[in-house]
């Protein structure tokens, strides 16, 4: 372990502050390090294994695609991309979509389509996206630009122009930016994941709707986190009944390879035309052949199974002793703790637990089919940490 962590500190660049693990190998959810000691895993690689390490349905998906062609580029047409897209459309009621690599990538759409869309039709003054306080878009210049944290601007200035920010919770603020500024779009997210794990009132998100609605705007739902299942519905704006024009959306989609999707319709289908946006990787027929087998296990009752288990995840740990609040849905869980995060995941690593953490939270993003076994067992090393 000490090589590989040597090795790491010397070549690459130094953006993470890693846990002190080197994790080799892993089934299901539970992950094995060099050593060869076991963890329950309670965050999936940030939500991207949703059903955990080396699934053997999209394992045989993606070998026996490789195997085929592993890459083509977007000149041409490749069957497990077509598909892919069908299936996006046919359970969200969408029209089109335009797959890239990753969850930033796929905001980067959704802000072009949003810009050429307020050009076309609003006016060519109206560039100015609406987004939310707390929020997080990505990692890009415009993606950082749309996030609501100032603590992730402050090093990169000048951001990218055309974004302005309001009170989530506050559609009376929201008024006053949409009224002061020449807006095209309002983008949301429904749980704000990398601002703590809080969730959008579902009354909120309607008004969110309504005002684009009267006003024209795109209505863009940010589901990298929240989608694909993680909250017990399909997409987390699904909880609150609004058909939004863009759903932007990566993570547990390719199951644990790049893969992130713009998903478009109402106002939106038929902005993006030939020429107008592109990517080398989206839509890799390896990716998206992994892709299908998720969400085609994504199906109601498989995402009410999803559902009980964080409502059961929530009857154990609220009120417990050393626990201040729960937040979140589904398996997307926000937990509020007396002790520091970063206590008690120092803690839980140390038995066998490996949870993540979100602000001052400790968050958990299990695989979407943990065994209630493993997630009970680490349910309860969690409540023994924090109630130490």
């Amino acid at each position: 372990m000490d090589n590989i962590k040597q090795l790491d500190q010397t070549y690459i660049a130094p953006t993470y502050a890693r846990f002190p693990v080197v994790l080799t190998g892993g089934h299901g959810s539970v992950l094995t390090d060099e050593a060869g000691k076991e963890y329950i895993d309670l965050g999936s690689g940030i939500g991207v294994n949703a059903f955990g390490a080396c699934d053997e349905v999209w394992q045989k998906a993606v070998c026996e695609q490789a195997a085929r062609l592993q890459h083509t580029s977007n000149l041409y047409y490749t069957e497990p991309c077509a598909k892919l897209a069908a299936m996006l459309c046919e359970r969200t009621g969408m029209q089109q979509v335009f797959f890239c690599n990753s969850g930033a990538e796929a905001n980067e759409c959704a802000i072009k389509v949003a810009r050429k869309y307020g050009a076309e039709h609003l006016g060519p003054e109206h560039t100015t996206i609406l987004t939310l306080k707390g929020s997080f878009h990505g990692r890009t210049l415009a993606t950082l630009a749309a996030t609501g944290q100032e603590v992730f601007h402050k090093d990169f200035l000048p951001l990218t122009p055309g974004f302005v920010y309001a009170e989530p919770g506050n559609l009376a603020d929201v008024e006053k930016q949409l009224d002061a500024n020449s807006c095209c779009a309002i983008l949301f997210e429904a749980i704000q994941g990398e601002g703590g794990v809080i969730p959008l009132e579902p009354a909120f998100i309607q008004g969110l709707a309504k005002l684009a609605q009267e006003r024209g705007l795109l209505l863009m739902a940010d589901e990298v986190q929240t989608g694909n299942g993680r909250t017990g519905k399909l997409f987390g704006y699904m909880h609150s009944g609004v058909q939004p024009d863009v759903v932007t959306t990566a993570k547990g989609l390719g199951g644990g390879l790049p893969l992130g999707a713009a998903i478009l319709g109402g106002k939106a289908a038929g902005v993006l035309v030939p020429g107008s946006h592109g990517s080398t990787f989206g839509g890799n027929p390896v990716c998206c052949a992994g892709a299908l087998t998720i969400l085609e296990r994504l199906d109601e009752a498989f995402l009410s199974q999803v559902a009980a288990k964080g409502n059961w995840v929530r009857s154990q740990l609220e009120g417990a002793p050393g626990i201040k609040s729960v937040t979140g849905a589904g398996l997307m869980l926000g937990i509020e703790t007396e002790k520091g995060a970063g206590e008690v995941l120092a803690a839980c690593q140390a038995r066998g637990v490996l949870p993540l953490r979100a602000k001052n939270k400790v968050r958990l993003l299990p695989p979407l089919n943990i065994p209630q076994n493993l997630l009970a067992q680490g349910v309860q090393i969690l409540k023994e940490v924090c109630a130490e």
